[in-house]
């Protein structure tokens, strides 16, 4: 299949003209939202992208008069960038707004997971200014609760992003909420010396996957770095799996429930998975995924399936990283869909100084932002295509055209889905399976009673 050239092309695929009557503005949104991403990937490597409809005159003029209400003070900034590399990444985006215009962004930050499990509190409470948060459902979510900022008008001084970034970034009622820094794909990571060292190849299929895991097995490493003490990770593997098996748009349907979770083919990726987890890091549970990165950082795992900010872990072994695409299951579904969730900021309903909450957030989505992200952070992709990538590693460069060849694009299970749901019921439900993984028709009854009761309220 060629690789589609515009935006235009990429929709098209997405929506086949025989549902294009029919399908659903939250499909529309996800289809757009895959172009978006994957054509960013690729205008990040050409660097040209389709910026904002509104004239550079026009942005320049509002981006001066934004400044210069906003110079000087002070903005706070939430943040659950809590790891090492992309704290520091961050850090690096505040000292450069404040020798820029004067004004502090004080930075708050808080354990990742920790972020994410009291973000509803959090926004009803007294919230920073402006705070890091993920694009797809879980930012409409919020947006259509009233606990975020309308954007539009920031959205109208930006440049350097897609149709499809914009997408990811407006909620139910057209306005926009939400600005996009970064993007990363999930794939299989592996370290090459050790590799080449045992002669391993990069599996095509899932029996060559098996046979491969087989065979480090035998060899003394654990084939597959996991964890799962976060609640999160097993997400990236469940979603892989569903890709593969039953195709992006069964992915997206179950994510919004129009599949029920006890259909026959929910359970086969499910038995799949069974098969698969004699291959994995044993006792996930009592593991953090940067623990288990430990694992193929030390070579004592062949492989993890991940997002590319595993390389956090990595830096100083940036070389002697790499990765593939999760194989191949059914040949008539392929390979070419992945997760590649967005990150970026949201401001809050009711900011301390609106004017320099927008400055701020006008500032994070330019390419002199990208640009700082891009010299600061080597594990993760900026989503400006305006953005100097020059300085990109190879893995950077190789992650930006798998996304940009990805056929679909998902987010990712927690963004993709109801949050309520993601939070309540699939962390506990795959943790119970990761525990117990022979009786899957009573987890699958389980999930499905709890989402008829959250997705019909």
């Amino acid at each position: 299949m060629s690789r589609p050239r515009t935006e235009a092309e990429y929709l098209a695929r997405l929506i086949p003209p025989s549902v294009a009557g029919t399908v659903s503005r939250r499909t529309l949104f996800r289809g757009a939202m895959g172009a978006g991403a994957a054509l960013g990937g690729a205008t990040l490597l050409s660097a040209c992208g389709s910026d904002s409809s509104t004239s550079s005159a026009t942005s320049a003029a509002s981006g001066s008069a934004a400044a210069s209400a906003a110079g000087g003070g002070e903005v706070s900034l939430g943040s659950n960038q809590s790891d090492d590399v992309p704290k520091k990444g961050y850090q690096a985006l505040g000292d450069a707004y404040k020798a820029s215009t004067g004004t502090t962004v004080k930075i708050n930050t808080v354990q990742h997971e920790a972020f994410q499990e009291n973000i509803n509190s959090y926004l009803q409470g007294k919230p920073d200014d402006v705070f890091t948060w993920f694009a797809g459902y879980r930012m409409r979510f919020f947006a259509s609760k009233g606990l975020a900022g309308d954007l539009s008008d920031v959205w109208a001084q930006l440049q350097g992003y897609t149709d499809g970034f914009k997408s990811a970034s407006t909620g139910d009622d057209g306005k926009q909420y939400f600005v996009p820094v970064s993007y990363y794909p999930w794939a299989v990571f592996y370290r090459p010396s050790v590799w080449k060292e045992k002669g391993y190849q990069v599996p095509k299929t899932l029996d060559e996957l098996k046979t491969l895991g087989a065979t480090m097995q035998k060899d003394g490493l654990i084939p597959i770095a996991f964890a799962d003490k976060d609640g999160w990770p097993a997400m990236g593997t469940f979603d892989v799996l569903n890709l593969r098996i039953n195709g992006y748009q069964f992915h997206i349907d179950l994510m919004a429930h129009k599949v029920a979770w006890d259909d026959p083919k929910v359970k086969k990726v499910f038995s799949t998975w069974a098969e698969l987890l004699p291959l994995h890091q044993a006792d996930p549970l009592g593991r953090t995924w940067q623990e288990a990165a430990q694992a193929l950082q030390t070579k004592k795992a062949g492989m993890y399936l991940l997002g590319l900010f595993v390389t956090q872990q990595m830096t100083a072994n940036l070389d002697d990283v790499d990765f593939f695409t999760f194989p191949e299951i059914d040949p008539a579904i392929g390979s070419d869909a992945l997760d590649a969730p967005i990150d970026g900021f949201m401001m809050a309903k009711k900011p301390k100084d609106e004017a320099r909450a927008k400055a701020l957030l006008t500032w994070l989505g330019s390419k002199e932002a990208a640009d700082v992200l891009v010299k600061s952070d080597p594990t993760l992709l900026v989503a400006n295509s305006g953005a100097n990538v020059s300085g990109y590693t190879a893995l950077q460069k190789k992650s930006a055209e798998l996304v940009g060849s990805a056929k679909n694009i998902a987010q990712f299970l927690d963004r993709d889905a109801d949050p309520t749901f993601a939070s309540t019921v699939m962390i506990p439900s795959l943790q119970s399976f990761l525990k117990n993984p022979k009786d899957i028709d009573g987890l699958l009854n389980s999930i499905e009673n709890q989402a008829k009761s959250i997705y019909t309220s």
